[in-house]
């Protein structure tokens, strides 16, 4: 299955892009990487990003957003982590309404567990991309992966920073997820879900030091061992 690895941005037609190539930056994403596989001929083109790799507690969640070829990108897309949540929340109703289709795939704290954190981030990508129909191409958010995803794909360090399909996929999964630990904050309070969204905060640690360990925390993670080994030694 083909699959391209990019580092950095390139302003070149898709031909260039068969080795890693080093460039500068643009300030916000672009459609050049997307343009490049359109006149190459692929018809139907999907960034694709994932959430919660460093987290103590939750799901990992991945987007796959498709967008149309005749795209007028929607001003302040970038880099979810660039956004504040009330931004975000703005564009991921405006995204819903611009992309042909959104993937959502998620990766349980099981499966984290038992096929480790990286593997289980290729998992839920390759179900968003699977919830997709006729996609040909998809523009993934970081290093090489060895992984089938069934389709051509194309690695970019920083991707979030430098396609755009690739930020609106950053924003849909970062909303997505935040919005279930949100929810799970109200079914487990006393861990600060609802702010840290799974993260390991001060709040965050406490609540695991005074309540303990839900079936939500990753218990291979170091902080959450840590908590479970104390306990397991207390009086």
């Amino acid at each position: 299955m083909e699959h391209l690895v990019v580092v950095a941005v390139v302003h070149l037609p898709l031909r260039s892009m068969g080795t890693s190539i080093t460039a500068s930056p643009s300030p916000l994403p672009t459609l050049d990487f997307e343009n490049d596989l359109w006149r190459s001929g692929y018809s139907h083109v999907a960034g694709v990003d994932e959430v919660g790799l460093g987290c103590l507690a939750g799901p990992i969640v991945a987007a796959a957003v498709l967008i149309p070829r005749d795209i007028v990108p929607i001003v302040g897309i970038r880099d979810s982590k660039k956004l504040s949540e009330l931004q975000r929340n703005r564009l991921y109703g405006q995204i819903q309404q611009q992309a042909i289709a959104i993937g959502i795939g998620m990766a349980s704290v099981t499966e984290i567990e038992e096929i480790n954190v990286l593997q289980a981030s290729y998992r839920a990508m390759h179900r968003a991309i699977g919830r997709i129909q006729s996609l040909d191409h998809a523009l993934i958010d970081g290093r090489k992966i060895k992984v089938d995803f069934g389709i051509p794909i194309t690695t970019i360090i920083k991707g979030d920073s430098l396609s755009y399909s690739i930020a609106c996929a950053s924003i849909v999964a970062k909303v997505r997820r935040d919005r279930f630990m949100t929810r799970l904050a109200s079914r487990y309070p006393g861990y600060g879900w609802e702010n840290n969204r799974g993260y390991g905060t001060a709040q965050h640690l406490s609540g695991l030091r005074s309540l303990g360990v839900t079936s939500w925390h990753r218990k291979t993670y170091s902080p959450v061992r840590t908590v479970i080994e104390q306990l397991s030694f207390s009086p």
